[in-house]
């Protein structure tokens, strides 16, 4: 079974809002923990945000493979990465047919990918050949025994692991409106539904499963608020989360559908009147292995 996949348009919007959010000095302790070199292995890597994000913290040279299951996403993350790495005066050269080598002031940045079910993950990774697993966005998909196989393959190897933007269950729509409390239900309700990661999702409980699964093990583990905050003048994504809640919360509330069809429609046509504004609540977590 093959998890859900996402359009990369989606992940292109959200971009933005990623960065914003993540917390910068969780980035800047995964940097001080890793090797003069390090590599790091990006699981669900999509268009390659993170890389783009967490890479000048780290700034030096580094090696990053790239994982996702969907090889198109993946091809678009080097047109990407090498379209920004030119925009900003670097240079971007392809020494082998499925090899990046992004040029930065710091050293080079060494990007390859691997097109790999993340479902089968930890078994079907390259663990052995990193120094670091990270992601972005993740690990409220997967479930429970998904991070606890991740956290003991980790602690094998004594990895570090960095997960993004895990949800909490906070988000809040601005002006209030009829309806808040039906979509919000049926999307809580979506969000923990079995997302093809051998169970049910952990969602909001994501950032707490993490702790507990790397303790286990005897990590350090860190956490930091990083909540998008939507304000008015992002018609376009404040749209687009509305959308997407409301959607989530139809498959959930059918018999409430009308309801939530009018709820989606006076939240759009907020949004492009610069109307809406929208916090979702997130949170970093990065393990740390011990000594």
């Amino acid at each position: 079974m093959m998890a859900e996949e996402f359009d990369g348009d989606w992940l292109d919007l959200r971009e933005p809002y990623d960065a914003a959010a993540r917390d910068p000095g969780l980035a800047a302790m995964l940097a001080a923990a890793l090797p003069a070199r390090p590599r790091v292995l990006d699981l669900g890597a999509g268009t390659g945000s993170l890389l783009r994000w967490l890479g000048h913290f780290i700034g030096r040279a580094q090696a990053w493979t790239l994982v996702d299951a969907d090889a198109a996403l993946l091809e678009r993350a080097f047109e990407t990465i090498a379209d920004r790495a030119e925009a900003v005066g670097w240079v971007a050269t392809w020494p082998g047919r499925k090899t990046l080598l992004v040029h930065s002031p710091e050293g080079a940045w060494r990007i390859e990918g691997l097109v790999a079910n993340l479902v089968l993950a930890p078994a079907n990774l390259p663990l052995d050949r990193v120094d670091a697993v990270v992601n972005t966005a993740l690990c409220d998909l997967v479930s429970r025994d998904w991070v606890e196989a991740m956290a003991a393959a980790c602690a094998r190897r004594r990895l570090p692991f960095y997960a993004a933007l895990n949800v909490t269950g906070r988000e809040r729509f601005s002006p209030p409106y009829p309806g808040d409390a039906l979509v919000m239900r049926g999307f809580r309700r979506d969000q923990r539904r079995d997302k093809g990661f051998g169970g049910i999702a952990l969602g909001p409980a994501a950032p707490d499963a993490i702790a507990e699964a790397f303790a286990a093990h005897g990590y350090s583990v860190h956490r930091a608020a990083s909540d998008w905050v939507i304000d008015r003048r992002a018609r376009v994504f404040a749209a687009e989360i509305a959308t997407g809640h409301g959607s989530a919360a139809m498959a959930w509330e059918r018999r409430d559908a009308a309801r939530i069809e009018d709820w989606i429609e006076a939240r759009r046509a907020q949004a492009m009147d610069a109307l809406l504004s929208v916090r979702i609540g997130h949170q970093d977590v990065l393990a740390l292995p011990p000594g």
